[in-house]
C-alpha cells in the first residue's frame, strides 16, 4: 500500500520537493521547474494542510484529484483546497523540463481577513483536475504578474500593510479566475450543452424508474457522480446557463414530472410522491405547493376535474 504524506506546513512540502526554505511560513511561490519529487517513488499520494494554486505546463507525469487524472501539457490554472488528497504518477524516463509556478497559502495567514470567510465560496477550489481552467495567453500573462506581485510584497520587509496587500493581491486572482472560468464555460458551450442533456436524461431515467428511488430523491453528488464531474463545477454550470443551484434544478424537474404525472395518469398523490423519492407524501405535496401554490391535489383539479376522486 502507497504511504499518504502529510504536509501540515508549506516548510515540510517545501523539504519535500528539494526546495531551499520558504521566505515566509504561511505564503509561498514555487518556481515550478525548481520542484524535485523523490526520484525513488514511482507514486505519490498527500494530503496538505494548506491551499494551492498552480500553473503548470510539461509536466512529466499523471496528477490525481480525487478520482480524476489529468496530463499537464499545457498551461493550466488549478485550485485545491486544504485536505484534499491528491496523486501523482511519477514517470522517471520522460525527460520534460516542467514549468509553471505553485502558490502555496496557509489558512492562518488569512485570519481575520474577509477572505479567509470567502474562499468557501469559490467553487473551483473543489473541481476535480479534468475541470481545470485553461488559459489564454493574455489570460496567462494577467495571473502570472498577480503571482509575482504577491511574491514581490512577501519577499520585501514586513510591515502592517503586506498582509493587506498580499490578500487585495490574491482576490483579485481568485476574482480573474472567476472571470476566465466564465469564459471557458461559454467557449466551451457545446460541451457544456452537451452535459446539461445528458443530466436531463439522468434526471429523467430517476424519475420514471420508480423503484430505483427507493434510496430517496436523486442527491446532487449521485447526479455528479453520473456526469462524472465534482458537485462543484456542476453547481458552476448550472448557475451560468439556468441561474439555478443543482438542488433547485433538481426539485423543479421532479415539480415538472409531478406536473406530467398529475395531469396524464390516474395514479394517486401517494403513488407519484413515491415514485418520485419521498418517503413521506406529505413532504411531496409542501414541495409541490412551495413551487407552484397548489396543492398536488389542487392542481390535477385544475387541470382535469374527473379526477378528484382519484387524489
Amino acid at each position: 500500500m502507497e504511504k499518504t504524506h502529510h504536509f501540515n506546513s508549506i516548510s515540510e512540502f517545501h523539504d519535500f520537493c528539494q526546495l531551499n526554505k520558504p521566505e515566509h511560513p504561511l505564503i509561498s511561490l514555487i518556481d515550478y521547474s525548481k520542484v524535485s519529487y523523490p526520484a525513488n517513488e514511482g507514486e505519490l499520494q498527500w494530503i496538505q494542510n494548506f491551499y494551492s494554486i498552480g500553473l503548470k505546463r510539461n509536466v512529466s507525469g499523471k496528477f490525481n484529484y480525487g478520482q480524476q487524472q489529468y496530463d499537464f501539457d499545457s498551461g493550466v490554472l488549478t485550485f485545491i483546497s486544504p485536505l484534499q488528497f491528491l496523486k501523482i504518477e511519477i514517470k522517471p524516463d520522460v525527460v520534460i523540463e516542467p514549468t509553471g509556478w505553485l502558490l502555496l497559502i496557509h489558512p492562518d495567514f488569512l485570519w481575520n481577513t474577509n477572505l479567509l470567510k470567502k474562499m468557501k465560496s469559490y467553487d473551483f477550489f473543489e473541481y476535480a483536475v479534468k475541470e481545470a481552467l485553461f488559459l489564454s495567453d493574455k489570460e496567462e500573462t494577467v495571473i502570472v504578474e498577480i503571482l509575482q506581485n504577491i511574491e514581490a510584497e512577501y519577499q520585501s520587509n514586513i510591515d502592517k500593510f503586506s498582509q493587506e496587500l498580499i490578500v487585495a493581491q490574491l482576490e483579485m486572482l481568485l476574482i480573474y479566475a472567476e472571470r476566465y472560468y466564465e469564459r471557458q464555460f461559454i467557449t466551451r458551450k457545446k460541451s457544456s450543452s452537451e452535459l446539461l442533456e445528458r443530466l436531463e436524461q439522468v434526471l429523467l431515467k430517476c424519475f420514471e424508474a420508480g423503484e430505483f428511488l427507493k434510496d430517496g430523491i436523486p442527491t446532487v453528488t449521485y447526479l455528479s457522480q453520473q456526469l462524472h464531474i465534482s458537485p462543484n463545477y456542476l453547481g458552476s454550470l448550472l448557475r451560468m446557463y439556468t441561474k439555478q443551484s443543482t438542488q433547485q434544478h433538481i426539485q423543479n424537474n421532479l415539480i415538472n414530472f409531478a406536473k406530467e404525472r398529475l395531469s396524464s395518469t390516474t395514479q394517486t398523490v401517494s403513488e407519484i410522491a413515491y415514485q418520485l423519492g419521498f418517503e413521506h407524501p406529505q413532504s411531496f405535496s409542501k414541495l409541490f405547493k412551495k413551487k407552484t401554490n397548489l396543492t398536488p391535489v389542487e392542481f390535477r383539479n385544475a387541470m382535469n376535474p374527473v379526477t378528484k376522486f382519484l387524489s
